[in-house]
C-alpha cells in the first residue's frame, strides 16, 4: 500500500470516509484511552447534561480524519505535523459521520500538504472542522 507523492497531489483533491457510530465503538474507544466519562458511558448521567444523553467522543469523530488523511489521501506514509480543530456539534450513538479533507495548499519543497478537514453528519451538518499539516510519504 502506498500513498500519493507530493508530485502526485494537486490543491482540490478531496477524499472522505464515512462510518456509523455504534455503541461499541463508543465502549472500545473508552477502553483503549481510559475516557470513561460519563457524558459517553452513563445514560442517567447524560440526560442530565446540556445534550440530554450520551455522545461520542469528540476524538472518536475526529479520529475519522485521521483514517482519511493515513489511507486515502495523501494516503500511507504520510505523517500528521499538526491539526487544528473545531468542534461544532456533538455526535450521538448511531449517527452516520462524514468525515473529508481537502488539499488547500501544496509546498512542495519542505514536501507538505496542507488539508482542510471537515466531519459532517447524516443530516449534513458540520461536527467538525477544522485544518491538517501533513508531511507527505515519498
Amino acid at each position: 500500500m502506498k500513498g500519493l507523492t507530493i508530485n502526485e497531489i494537486e490543491v482540490g483533491q478531496s477524499a472522505s470516509y464515512t462510518k456509523t457510530i455504534t455503541e461499541a465503538d463508543v465502549i472500545l474507544f473508552a477502553g483503549i484511552t481510559g475516557d470513561n466519562n460519563p457524558a459517553h458511558m452513563n445514560e442517567v448521567y447524560a440526560k442530565e447534561t446540556m445534550f440530554k444523553g450520551r455522545i461520542v467522543h469528540g476524538m472518536l469523530s475526529a479520529g475519522l480524519i485521521s483514517t482519511v488523511l493515513g489511507m486515502y489521501l495523501p494516503g500511507p506514509g504520510s505523517i500528521y505535523a499538526k491539526q487544528d480543530i473545531k468542534f461544532l456539534a456533538p455526535v450521538r450513538f448511531n449517527d452516520t459521520i462524514t468525515a473529508t479533507c481537502t488539499v488547500k495548499e501544496k509546498i512542495t519543497e519542505r514536501n507538505r500538504v496542507i488539508m482542510d478537514c471537515k466531519v459532517t453528519n447524516q443530516d449534513g451538518a458540520d461536527v467538525i472542522v477544522g485544518e491538517a499539516v501533513l508531511v507527505v510519504g515519498k
